[in-house]
Parts: structure tokens; C-alpha cells; sequence
């Protein structure tokens, strides 16, 4: 194949990328994106540059595993969420929409803090800045250095695996709403579902857990 078919075939498929974006901006069926807080981007930011600066060779689809397996350890072990962002049920796992549309072409919200690097096997994310803590208290750092240390070395694959076992949110959450079944006949791969991270609570955790989450709202309204 030519240079020059390679490179049309690349500017295609960047094009069919800013169209599938436009379209997903358009459809009344998502909800607006892109309203995260200064804070919460700026916390999102510095976990991939975190994570970036510590697992070799982080695709975008590992990226986004960790990220959510943050919020998931978060909530297990601190009963208080890392983040305080919805995440998905899609056929790979949850995900943080937003982020994953950020990070489909070129990042817009975390252009200061990571770059994309693109091969023929998948898109890889690198640090473009210093790690700042501002956002993070003690145990956010013990959470983040616990999700690197164990499943820092497992492939995207793998992750996704972990993340669809029997007893996960995910999985509890897509048989429920029939949607384990469409996305292993290959109906669809995303859905609107959110995953309910009281899953993983009990008694009085959640309306502590709950109470949290919607301060991270209020904060995200006031502060834009």
C-alpha cells in the first residue's frame, strides 16, 4: 500500500471519528457532556498522568479500566467515592463516557495533562506533565498506588475480565437490564445504565456514600 493510501485511509478514519462525535453531541438520547468540575478534571488529569508515569505501554482501554477501578476500590475500601462520576455499563466493562469520548481523538478537557500515541494495535496514553496531589487526600494516593500494584500488569483483556465476573456491579447490573445479552449477540456495545456503587455497600454507608456524591453534583453545578 502507498504512503499516500495510508495517509488518506488515517485522515479517513479521523473524520469518521469527529462525525461519530458530532453525532453523539446531536442525539437527545445522551446526556450533555463535558460537565465535569475544574476539580474533578483536574483530578481525572492527574490519575492518568499518575498511572501513565507508572504502567509501561497504557492503552486506552486499560486506561479506562483503571480509572473506574479506582472509583470501584475507593468505594470498598473508604466507603467514599474517588471521583464521584458516573460510569457506564458498556460490552468492555464501566465506563466514564466522557473521558472515553475525550480521549477518542485528540483530548480537549486533559489536553495539558496526557498525549496520545496511535499504532496499528491500539492508542496509548502518555504523561505531558508533573503529577500535582492538590486533589487527593492520603488515602486517595493508597487507593491509587493499591489499583496500580495489583492490576497494573494485567492487559486490557484481562481487566475487562475481571471486571464482567459474577458477583461485580457490571455484571449484576447488565443481567438485570438484559443487556449481558445483547452485548454478547453483538446488538450493542454501550448503554446509558450507570453502575450503582451501593452495590458494594451496606446500612449506613450508602446514605454517607449517596450524601458524597451529590456534594461532587453541587460542586460540579457551582464551580464548572
Amino acid at each position: 500500500m502507498s504512503t499516500a493510501i495510508k495517509e488518506c485511509n488515517c485522515y479517513f478514519v479521523v473524520l469518521c471519528r469527529i462525525v461519530w462525535i458530532l453525532f453523539y453531541l446531536c442525539n437527545e438520547n445522551h446526556s450533555t457532556i463535558f460537565m465535569y468540575s475544574k476539580e474533578v478534571i483536574d483530578k481525572l488529569g492527574n490519575s492518568m498522568v499518575y498511572i501513565a508515569e507508572k504502567v509501561p505501554s497504557l492503552s486506552k482501554t486499560k486506561l479506562l479500566k483503571l480509572l473506574y477501578l479506582l472509583e470501584e476500590v475507593s468505594v470498598k475500601k473508604n466507603k467514599l467515592p474517588f471521583f464521584g462520576i458516573p460510569f457506564e455499563v458498556w460490552q468492555a466493562g464501566p465506563v466514564a463516557k466522557d473521558v472515553f469520548i475525550d480521549l477518542d481523538v485528540t483530548p480537549v478537557l486533559f489536553d495539558k495533562y496526557i498525549s496520545i500515541k496511535r499504532d496499528d494495535k491500539a492508542t496509548y496514553i502518555h504523561a505531558k506533565s508533573d503529577f500535582r496531589d492538590d486533589e487527593f487526600s492520603d488515602n486517595d494516593i493508597e487507593v491509587m498506588n493499591y489499583v496500580i500494584e495489583k492490576y497494573g500488569n494485567k492487559t486490557a483483556t484481562q481487566l475487562v475480565e475481571i471486571l464482567h465476573k459474577k458477583g461485580s456491579a457490571w455484571r449484576m447490573i447488565a443481567e438485570e437490564n438484559g443487556l449481558k445479552a445483547a452485548f454478547d449477540k453483538k446488538i450493542t456495545n454501550s448503554s446509558s445504565k450507570e453502575i450503582d456503587f451501593t452495590y458494594y455497600l451496606d446500612g449506613c454507608e450508602i446514605e454517607k456514600y449517596r450524601d458524597c456524591v451529590e456534594f461532587h453534583k453541587s460542586v460540579s453545578h457551582l464551580n464548572p
